[in-house]
């Protein structure tokens, strides 16, 4: 294939098409929550995502998974739960049964908020998903997305 080919142009524009959409909802999503909240994207996503693990085998997630699961680095995800664990958001304390883990609960106060978020961010994930439906580039893509389930919906 060289540069010019229709494939390879094909996959930059589809690429292209969903990145545009990918922006248009986080900013969206991102002015709600900020304005509404105080909270940016990233740290609504890392408190929905501490919030679904669980005590017990298996249930508390490692560093390292809770980066893959708000698309950061690992360094990134530890500021990030720093600056929220300075707020109140979040705890760490020790897992009981390995004393290197470190374990990360959202706290009462970190609860209350997600829970007064979530109606925000659904709200404007909504408001962006239908705006991005408008434009015949990115209708696909949406149609794609509103499709999606989870494997534990699915």
């Amino acid at each position: 294939m060289t540069a010019t080919d229709p494939a390879l142009t094909a996959l930059a524009q589809g690429w292209c098409a969903l990145s545009l959409l990918h922006g248009r909802i986080e900013s969206h999503i991102e002015r709600a929550l900020q304005s509404g909240h105080g909270l940016s994207v990233r740290e609504y996503s890392l408190l929905d995502v501490l919030n679904r693990q669980h005590d017990g085998d298996g249930g508390h997630l490692q560093m390292k998974q809770v980066a893959d699961a708000v698309v950061l680095s690992q360094s990134a995800t530890t500021r990030l739960v720093t600056r929220l664990e300075d707020r109140g958001l979040l705890e760490r304390y020790l897992c009981p049964t390995d004393r290197r883990g470190i374990y990360t609960n959202v706290t009462e106060a970190g609860l209350k908020l997600l829970e007064e978020a979530r109606p925000t961010n659904d709200r404007a994930l909504r408001e962006a998903l239908d705006a991005a439906a408008e434009d015949p580039e990115l209708a696909p893509l949406v149609r794609a997305v509103e499709t999606l389930k989870t494997p534990a919906a699915a």
